[in-house]
Order: C-alpha cells, then sequence, then structure tokens
C-alpha cells in the first residue's frame, strides 16, 4: 500500500509540473501553433505582436505548421533582462531542437527578419529557407553606410540605459494618437496605423530602449556567408524609389550567396499594405524550393 501511494503521488506531482517537450525551461517569447506541414516559424518586428501575422497564417495554415511568436516585453509578453534579442536567438534554437522541427523555414518582418538571419549563421545546418520581409542584417547601415556597430557602442548618447531611460520617460497620455501619426509613415491603412500603436503602448518601454539599442548596434552581414539556406528579400519602398530599395538591400545582403530580391509597391508593413504580392512571392518560393529539395 505504501508503494502505490508513493507511486501516486509522484504521479501527483509529475502530471502537474508544465512540461514542454524536452526542456522543463519556459522560452521568454510567447508561441501559438497553428496548422499542420512543414514547419514555419513567424517572427514579427519591433514592438509588434505575433498577431501581425494572422493573415498571413490563414493563407498559409493548410500546408504549413505555423509557430508565431510575440517577443519578451512587446504587445505585453513578460521583459526580460539584457541582452534580449541574444537570449531570444538563444532561446528560439532551444525551441527548434526542444520540439524536433526539422529544418524549419524561418520567416521575420523588420527586426524577426533579423532574427531569423541570426538564427540561421548560427545554425546553418539545422534551417531550412529562410524569408526575410523589410529586414536587413545591419539597420543602422541603412541610413549611414559608413556608421559600424563599434562607433555606436562608443557613442555615450547611444547606451542602452540612456535609451532607455528616454522610452521610459515618454507620456503615456496621447501614446497611442502620436504613435498611430507616426505608423502611417510605415503602412498605408489607419486601422492598421492603430493597432500596431496599441501593441507598441502594450509593450514594456524600457525593452523598446534596449532593443532598439541591440538591434542598431549588432552587425551580420559579415556572418551572412555562413548561412546555406536559400533566402527570399522582400523590400518596401525606399524614398518611393524601387530602384533605391533594390541597391540598399543588395548592398545589405552581399555575402549572402543563395538569395533572390523583390520589392513591393508598398510602406514597411508588406503583409497589410500588398498582401496578395507577399503572398504570390512566398508561394512561389516554397513551391520552388520544394522542387528542389
Amino acid at each position: 500500500m505504501k508503494f502505490i501511494l508513493a507511486f501516486a503521488l509522484l504521479c501527483f506531482l509529475w502530471l502537474s509540473k508544465p512540461v514542454t517537450a524536452q526542456s522543463s525551461q519556459p522560452y521568454a517569447f510567447s508561441v501559438t501553433v497553428a496548422g499542420h506541414g512543414q514547419p514555419i516559424i513567424l517572427i514579427p518586428g519591433y514592438s509588434c505582436s505575433g498577431d501581425v501575422w494572422s493573415e498571413t497564417v490563414a493563407h498559409l495554415h493548410q500546408h504549413y505548421e505555423c509557430h508565431v511568436l510575440t517577443l519578451p516585453g512587446y504587445a505585453g509578453v513578460n521583459p526580460i533582462n539584457q541582452p534580449i534579442l541574444q537570449t531570444v536567438r538563444d532561446q528560439l534554437i532551444r525551441y527548434i531542437g526542444d520540439k524536433h522541427l526539422d529544418k524549419p523555414i524561418l520567416m521575420g518582418h523588420s527586426l524577426g527578419a533579423f532574427m531569423s538571419l541570426w538564427v540561421a549563421s548560427q545554425i546553418p545546418d539545422r534551417v531550412g529557407p529562410l524569408i526575410c520581409v523589410d529586414g536587413v542584417p545591419f539597420i543602422s547601415a541603412l541610413m549611414d553606410s559608413t556608421v559600424t556597430a563599434d562607433s555606436l557602442r562608443r557613442n555615450p548618447q547611444f547606451n542602452s540605459e540612456t535609451v532607455a531611460r528616454f522610452y521610459a520617460g515618454m507620456p503615456t497620455e496621447g501614446y497611442e494618437a502620436r504613435m498611430t501619426s507616426a505608423m502611417l509613415m510605415q503602412v498605408r491603412d489607419m486601422t492598421r496605423a492603430r493597432q500596431i500603436a496599441h501593441w507598441s503602448a502594450l509593450s514594456d518601454r524600457k525593452t523598446l530602449g534596449y532593443t532598439y539599442v541591440e538591434l542598431c548596434t549588432t552587425d551580420l552581414r559579415e556572418a551572412l556567408a555562413r548561412i546555406k539556406s536559400p533566402t527570399l528579400v522582400l523590400g518596401s519602398l525606399y524614398y518611393n524609389n524601387p530602384n533605391l530599395s533594390r541597391q540598399a538591400l543588395t548592398r545589405q545582403y552581399a555575402k549572402l550567396s543563395n538569395k533572390q530580391i523583390a520589392v513591393a509597391n508598398s510602406k514597411h508593413f508588406i503583409m497589410y499594405d500588398d498582401p496578395t504580392w507577399l503572398y504570390g512571392q512566398i508561394d512561389s518560393f516554397l513551391t520552388r524550393e520544394q522542387a528542389n529539395e
């Protein structure tokens, strides 16, 4: 009887613990999974919820198992300590292993594209095709081709704590309205601009500062040479000029050998401004890659 009671207690304790694949450690990001088929990990951009991919998931879920992330500190997810993006990179690599995902497709928007490139450069043999939606390996060089990550780190005004304090000090009253106006530079639809602004308002302000600095001071351009995955690079219009967009993307992705670049007639949130074009690019790219396997 004592043995039976002890065994029952052990079973109760085991069953009452949260179980995550092969790891008991939690992830800092949140994940939702939908669909069946080849795994695809969708990573949103700066301050955004994974819900930014909702329509894209609806398009993909019949043929792909979609793992949709929201990063820590963004859109209501609990924040974590620095380094935030590096921690996400490492935990995403662990997530791929824990969930036994066989060469998942990585698709990211903006910061999410940067994260996809970072992960693929670390584990080039364990990921499948990449889809980078208006994201680059070193965002700081888009505006100033002479800037380096080191020069930014040496700038006392660009200290992560200084920038985080600036973000934390932004007035809460009127924040969403001001952010909505700013977002209209990145998306055409007012309703979408309000939604993006709302996600920003739900985000931890210090996280916004910390991740902005971490993104701007991390240069992946040389690391692209380690990536083996075929990569689809989709850009938006820079200064309403597709040629400038293509030139900028070609410079940023110079060290990535297996890539194709296309430019949308769109602002930054291509999934909102021109979803038909986006889905057509994704479908054609993935169909070709499946045929080449």
